[in-house]
């Protein structure tokens, strides 16, 4: 899954595609590099980021959804917690829900993913993205989520919304330490329990700043460091893993395959 941020503050390339023809561009390249879906996203939900209302969300994302749609064939997600969007998303040709909040942030998103059809991604979140780093706590961070992803599964399949179309996401970095980033990174190979494709979204966040033991990685550093995970969780057999940089990601999981 490749990264397309249409935002001004995003942590990592906050900026670099906020106008639609580059985003549009951008996307391009990364689907010709091998992207098998494009995440397109309008709202940054770094920590203690600023919230955007639907309007502005819409705004930025809609355009680069319709221009895609008819450029690509390759699937495209929208990362969103908003029903609106997630709605205008799907009419303008996304295929993909992607929702930080586990489709829980907005009351009319079920409502909005049973009618759409749509492939479904409910992730776990400790807090909201202004809050969720402030103190985050767990007993057993491993078992914790898989309980609440477990529960998000069978309240989705209870709406009516088909198995196939449900994918899971533990939310690395969203409401975790620093430990609990590398515990659940260690134990994601456990969500396969859970029956369902499971996503992670590593890239570039600040636990591998930490790893490498420096304040300011380059970009060139923090993909090394994107890498080496990327590497451990397709060992483990995850089945989604979503970067910003595709084309090296795609060339180290072709000779990781050749090898095995």
């Amino acid at each position: 899954m490749g990264i397309v941020n249409v935002t001004p503050d995003s942590f990592s390339d906050g900026g670099k595609f906020s106008q639609a023809d580059a985003a549009v561009k951008h996307s391009l390249q990364l689907a010709s590099q091998g992207a098998a879906i494009l995440d397109i996203g309008g709202e940054s939900t770094r920590p203690y980021s600023t919230p955007v209302d639907a309007e502005q969300e819409l705004e930025r994302v809609i355009p680069v959804i319709e221009k895609l749609s008819s450029l690509t064939d390759t699937p495209i997600s929208i990362d969103t917690s908003k029903s609106a969007v997630a709605a205008a998303a799907v009419a303008a040709g996304a295929e993909i829900i992607n929702d930080v909040t586990g489709l829980e942030g907005d009351p009319q998103m079920i409502a909005v993913a049973v009618r759409s059809g749509a492939g479904i991604c409910a992730m776990h979140m400790q807090g909201t993205p202004q809050d969720m780093q402030d103190d985050p706590s767990y007993n057993d961070v491993t078992r914790e989520i898989h309980g609440y992803l477990a529960q998000r599964k069978s309240f989705l399949l209870d709406t009516g919304i088909e198995l196939e179309r449900i994918c899971l996401d533990p939310g690395i970095g969203f409401g975790k330490t620093h430990d609990h980033n590398l515990q659940l990174i260690r134990d994601c190979h456990q969500y396969h329990e859970l029956g369902c494709p499971i996503l992670i979204g590593h890239s570039r966040k600040g636990f591998i700043r930490k790893l490498l033991q420096t304040n300011e990685p380059t970009t060139a550093q923090r993909d090394a460091g994107t890498l080496a995970i990327t590497l451990q969780l397709a060992q483990q057999g995850i089945q989604i893993i979503r970067v910003h940089e595709v084309a090296n990601t795609v060339a180290a999981l072709k000779v990781q395959n050749g090898l095995s």
